[in-house]
């Protein structure tokens, strides 16, 4: 670090840079791997289903399909930057070398959030450029997609460090993800439109906060979508902020953190 950095900085650049080393290391892991794995959703379901599904009129299925597993991809590998970070620390004895620096909580939060952003984009960037060679896709309103993008990892990323907090074991943070957010995900219409749905099904669709970050962010690429664009962002800005302040207040209070 440089001597003209912000002496009040250097704890939250050291942490977020310790965080950003950690998945980068490993980036076949923690990038090839999710951006391979979308690539297979894309040859498979695009391959059995592209004749028979047509989401938005005039919209090829394997392209409308490619935005939300971009987005998938985004939030799944937020979640698991934060959670499998914090849970690791914890179970190594190692989160006291962050617990002991004079990081306030607001660095601490920061650090892991902006690694988990940072990670889920590198990833979802991933799925775009190399299924773009399969498909040609529009960008009707970038920054649309690029809002509901940071937004999104940025909830998620979220839900990681609170579950990273609240875990006393590996199996408790890979329930959240196996029991919570893989369904909710893969039922947010990540492969199919709300509108195919029956009426109860789009309602209780309406109910599941990942289908507005899968709706809005692929709105930027059709100029189309389930709900309006406003609507969804508004639900997920408003998301973003409440799980942000709890997660902060958790920090604050050292909730499962200082023993």
């Amino acid at each position: 670090m440089t001597g003209s950095q912000p002496a009040a900085l250097r704890g939250f650049y050291t942490l977020f840079y310790k965080e950003w080393l950690r998945f980068w290391k490993v980036s076949v892991q923690t990038v090839l791997a999710p951006v391979l794995t979308a690539l297979l959703y894309l040859l498979v379901f695009g391959h059995t289903l592209r004749e028979y599904v047509e989401a938005f009129p005039g919209v090829p299925y394997t392209a409308f399909l490619v935005p939300g597993l971009a987005m998938m991809s985004v939030l799944q590998n937020a979640f698991a930057n934060s959670s499998s970070s914090l849970m690791q620390s914890k179970m190594t004895g190692n989160i006291i070398f962050v617990l002991l620096p004079p990081l306030s909580h607001r660095e601490f939060f920061l650090a892991y959030l902006l690694a988990a952003v940072a990670r889920g984009l590198v990833v979802g960037c991933g799925v775009l450029v190399v299924t773009v060679w399969f498909v040609d896709l529009p960008f009707a309103a970038p920054l649309w997609a690029l809002a509901f993008a940071l937004l999104g990892s940025g909830i998620l990323g979220t839900l990681g460090v609170i579950a990273g907090i609240h875990s006393e074991k590996i199996d408790q943070v890979a329930a959240f993800q196996n029991f919570i957010i893989l369904p909710l995900t893969f039922l947010s219409g990540v492969f199919y439109s709300i509108h195919s749905l029956p009426p109860f099904w789009q309602r209780l669709s309406h109910l599941n906060p990942i289908f507005y970050m899968i709706d809005g962010f692929r709105y930027g690429f059709f100029g189309r979508s389930d709900v309006s664009p406003y609507v969804s962002l508004a639900i997920v800005a408003a998301a973003f902020l409440t799980l942000s302040l709890f997660t902060l207040w958790l920090i604050r209070i050292g909730y499962k953190l200082r023993r």
